[in-house]
């Protein structure tokens, strides 16, 4: 396994660093709340080709992409169009039919629903305020439906347009029985590591800012950094963001190269970047003091984000419990 990055994907690296940079400013990431999603610099990523990019693309390039937009906050969703476009090429002729008409001009936004329907409702879905067309498991199918989105009141997490959404209405069936579970539970994963990729991005971001301030603010006449008890905390945070970003980019590279293995790896790269982000972006508050807290700093958008995009997925004991049944296989009765 070799993770260096090839000079394609230094360039893709580079391109999508600049863009949002340039176009997710702190003040944009502001203003797009408490919805989470900006209609404008959707058409802007549109113009850049993004919500293609997910069909026919390696996970690893995916993951590398979604760095960069957790580090700027970027009000997309990314993850999800990427994802959920990844579902449709795979679910055959039916998700293609669906998968252009979402990548039309102007672009849908489609994302997917991460556990399966009750009733004909998922709950909790990511981007399900602003999305098109939502993809999920209801019973035996795997169904697309197209609905426009409502942003009124959408039960929100941390700045993020989550949002309950119905199965029922306008529908597709793309799969039955095995197939859909399998597509579902593939699409799940993908989701895990692309959201890993930008935990691990708002990580290092976050970091970088604690880290700056650390320099900048003055106490007793030496920078706060210098501090053993801030210095070691910041270096801690530091070496679990390289982990995170190793780990992430491990399970990027076995969802094309080593299936067997995705699920765990998925698994494993979504908990430990979610668990590092809380740590780094905590860490760089509590550096700030009391102004960490305060609306006019940009590390409380970090801090807020890196505790919401960990539990987009639900409560995290279940996700150490799909680690170990990816590991282990699920024990019989312990549901």
């Amino acid at each position: 396994m070799d993770l260096a990055l090839s000079d394609d994907q230094e360039r893709l690296v580079s391109v999508l660093q600049t863009f949002f940079a340039k176009e997710s400013p702190p003040d944009r990431v502001r203003d797009a709340e408490p919805l989470g999603f900006d209609p404008e610099l959707w058409s802007k990523f549109a113009e850049l080709g993004g919500p293609g990019i997910g069909p026919g693309a390696a996970v690893l390039d995916l993951e590398l992409i979604c760095e960069p937009f957790g580090a700027a906050l970027a009000p997309l969703p990314l993850v999800d169009v990427l994802v959920c476009a990844r579902l449709l090429e795979a679910a055959g002729a039916d998700g293609a039919d669906v998968l252009r008409a979402a990548t039309g001009t102007p672009p849908l936004v489609a994302t997917i629903a991460l556990h399966p329907g009750v009733d004909g409702v998922v709950r909790r879905v990511p981007a399900g305020a602003v999305a098109d067309i939502v993809v999920g498991l209801d019973g035996d199918e795997l169904v697309a439906v197209t609905a426009p989105p409502d942003h009124r009141s959408p039960p929100n997490l941390g700045a993020t347009p989550m949002a309950d959404r119905s199965l029922r209405g306008s529908r597709r069936v793309l799969a039955t029985g095995w197939r859909a579970t399998e597509l579902a539970a593939r699409a799940a994963d993908e989701w895990r590591i692309l959201t890993a990729g930008a935990l691990v991005g708002l990580a290092g971001a976050a970091l970088d800012i604690g880290v700056a301030y650390a320099k900048s603010r003055h106490q007793f006449g030496v920078p706060i950094g210098s501090f053993q008890s801030i210095a070691r905390d910041l270096a801690d945070a530091a070496t679990a963001v390289d982990g995170a970003r190793l780990l992430a980019r491990e399970a990027a590279w076995a969802a094309d190269e080593a299936p067997a293995d995705l699920a765990a790896l998925a698994s494993m790269a979504f908990l430990f970047a979610g668990r590092t982000a809380q740590q780094a972006a905590g860490t760089a508050l509590h550096v700030h003091g009391g102004y960490g807290y305060m609306l006019e700093y940009d590390i409380q958008l970090y801090y807020r984000r890196a505790k919401a995009w960990t539990l987009a997925a639900g409560d995290p004991r279940r996700g150490v419990q799909h680690l170990a049944d990816a590991l282990f296989g699920p024990v019989e009765g312990a549901r």
